[in-house]
Parts: structure tokens; sequence; C-alpha cells
């Protein structure tokens, strides 16, 4: 695959792109972080980062029958996906900002990593996001050794988790300058997106099901 300096550059890259892609995860995530602060916001940008790395992992490894048994799945894991984004940005949409709301809607922070990440997994198309990007940089996918896999799979999760701590930072550095109308008005856009990119993934996932 190449030196071990330029596996661990490129895979940076590659993380972080992946991780910047305005999606519902960046939404929900950022609206974590302005309910729960910053280190809410972060733990569960983790949890996103540990799910790229699984799908790099796949990839760079050429883990074929898996990647193949998820793209299989997308149908499934498409409809699982889109409901439960809708469902949280209905949640979003209904909240109410408020200390006493977020103290009785925060989860723990296992929960917040836990969440998000089996959220991210349920889009078995990021593993062909990986693979194209694999291609671009001119990896052959599960061509190299196990060293150079594993180090760029480390690689990825580092990019990814690079982008959240730079997101959740300026998100929390806004945060206090927000008022609880703006709280509000953030919920219901946010809310509304999230069910938004629910409907479109579910729509996707029908149409190449």
């Amino acid at each position: 695959m190449g030196s071990s300096a330029g596996l661990v550059a490129r895979g940076l890259i590659v993380g972080f792109t992946i991780a910047a892609a305005v999606g519902p995860i960046s939404l929900l995530t950022i609206r974590r972080t302005l309910a729960h602060g910053q280190l809410y916001g972060l733990v569960s940008g983790l949890g996103v980062a540990t799910a790229d790395a699984t799908y790099a992992g796949i990839a760079a490894f050429g883990l074929t029958a898996i990647s193949g048994l998820l793209v299989s799945g997308r149908l499934a894991l498409g409809l699982i996906g889109g409901l439960i984004v809708i469902g949280l940005g209905l949640r979003t949409l209904l909240s109410h900002p408020g200390t006493e709301a977020v103290e009785r809607d925060r989860p723990g922070l296992v929960q917040a990593y836990g969440s998000i990440y089996g959220l991210t997994m349920t889009n078995p198309m990021t593993i062909l996001a990986f693979a194209a990007l694999f291609a671009g940089f001119g990896f052959a996918v599960g061509a190299g050794s196990l060293l150079d896999a594993g180090t760029l799979t480390a690689a990825v999760w580092l990019g990814s988790a690079l982008w959240w701590v730079v997101l959740t930072s300026i998100v929390a550095s806004l945060r206090r300058r927000i008022s609880g109308r703006g709280l509000l008005w953030i919920n219901r856009l946010s809310g509304a997106a999230l069910v938004g990119f629910g409907i479109v993934a579910i729509g996707a996932a029908v149409s190449v099901g």
C-alpha cells in the first residue's frame, strides 16, 4: 500500500473527509453539543469515528464476505436507520430547550457513544464510499499487509476524530451566545432536517433494494 507515513497521511485525509460530509449524523452531533456540552458532543463524534474506522477496516482488510453481507442487507439497514433518524428528528422538533429538559433527556456518555455508533453503522453504503476513496488514493483494497491495513484503519479513525474535535469545539464556543429562543429554532430546523434525511434514506434504500 505504501510507506507508513504515506498511509497515515492519506488515512487522516480520508477519515477527515468522510466525517466532514454534512448529513444527519453531523446535525445530531451538533444538536447534542448545543444541548449537553462539548464533552457529550465529542463522545458522540468518537462513536461516529469508530463506525467510520469499522467500515474502513472492512475495506482495508478486504473482508469481502462482511462487506457483501452489509451491502446485501442495505434495504433493511436503510429502513431501520431512516426510521431512527425520523424518530430523532420528531423528538428534536418537539423538545424544549431548558436545564430541566436537558438533564432529563440526556443519556449517559456510554449510551451517547453506542447509540450514534449503531446509527452510523446502519448505513452500509458508507463502505462503498471508503472503497471509492481508497481507489482514488491509490490503495488496492485488501491487497496490503495486515500492518498496512491496521495502520490505515487507525489513521482513518484519527482523521475522523480530528473533525469531531474541531466541530464540537466550534459549536461549544458558540453555545453560550445562543439564547433560549435561538436554541428552540435550532431544534426546529435541525429536527425538520433530520426528518428529511430519514425520509431520503428510506427512499434511497427502497430504490436500490
